[in-house]
């Protein structure tokens, strides 16, 4: 499938900022579920002052913020040929080894909980449907409702509150994993729904890797695994090593807000 994605993020600072960093993860990259056509990342208020992989083979660009500025917007857009691989994509070399996505981090820390979730799957079945039993469980727990959690709401958070978005399912969908053995990750995108062209935001899912398949992605939110709709933009342990944007602003401590839009199309 041919699909075009257009992403801009525009950060407002009331009083303006002095400096500020932002590490963004906005250019995909091609592997054997996609190939990029093309792919341009424009800044406007900031600089782009080094391009580096991570240890998840992620590319990140390093942006320096302009001095007193009250305004940083990014533009990410370009074209994606995806295939449809069952939600499969190969156990391919990075600089983190496999046993790297066994940790728990601040963000899929378990607890009572998710323990509880855990002990709730039958593990007498093979690899691929627990891994399925796990995303419905998760699913199961957690309705999905924008506006109640953040980027630094806890697996247990989650699962008290018992609501959440894309982000909120992986995270769960990926403590409960690793409590059962599997290697898993989180993955950042864009999903082109099948009833818009703009979307509320990037998309989030999940992978877990299976002995003799691969990683295998789970989209918790929508109940299905990723297919030919899906763009891979960048995985980590969590949300904070695949978030489009992560940095500091000096001085903090003032008005913050954020703007996003992002339309992906055939």
């Amino acid at each position: 499938m041919h699909l075009t994605v257009s992403h801009t993020t525009a950060y407002l600072y009331d009083p303006p900022v002095k400096a500020g960093l932002q590490q963004l993860r906005l250019r995909p990259r091609t592997n054997e579920v996609q190939t990029i056509n093309d792919w341009q990342l424009s800044v406007e208020g900031g600089t782009i002052e080094a391009s580096f992989e991570d240890q998840h083979k992620n590319l990140v660009d390093l942006v320096s913020l302009d001095t007193e500025i009250s305004a940083l917007t990014v533009i990410a857009n370009g074209s994606v040929n995806t295939r449809d691989a069952a939600g499969v994509t190969p156990p391919e070399y990075s600089f983190a080894p496999h046993w790297y996505y066994r940790r728990s981090t601040h963000l899929t820390q378990p607890g009572a909980r998710l323990e509880k979730l855990a002990a709730s799957i039958n593990t007498d079945m093979d690899d691929i449907s627990i891994l399925h039993a796990i995303s419905a469980a998760a699913r199961g727990v957690v309705a999905y409702e924008a506006g109640q959690t953040g980027t630094s709401t806890t697996v247990e958070e989650v699962l008290s509150a018992g609501r959440g978005v894309c982000q909120d399912h992986a995270h769960v969908f990926l403590a409960c994993a690793r409590r059962l053995g599997f290697p898993s990750r989180y993955v950042s995108g864009y999903l082109m729904m099948d009833d818009r062209v703009d979307q509320e935001a990037s998309h989030a899912w999940a992978e877990a890797l299976v002995e003799g398949v691969g990683w295998v992605g789970f989209d918790v939110s929508n109940g299905i695994c990723p297919d030919e709709r899906y763009v891979r933009i960048a995985t980590g342990c969590d949300y904070g090593e695949a978030a489009p944007f992560s940095g500091i602003a000096v001085p903090g401590g003032g008005e913050q807000s954020l703007i996003v839009s992002v339309q992906v199309q055939q």
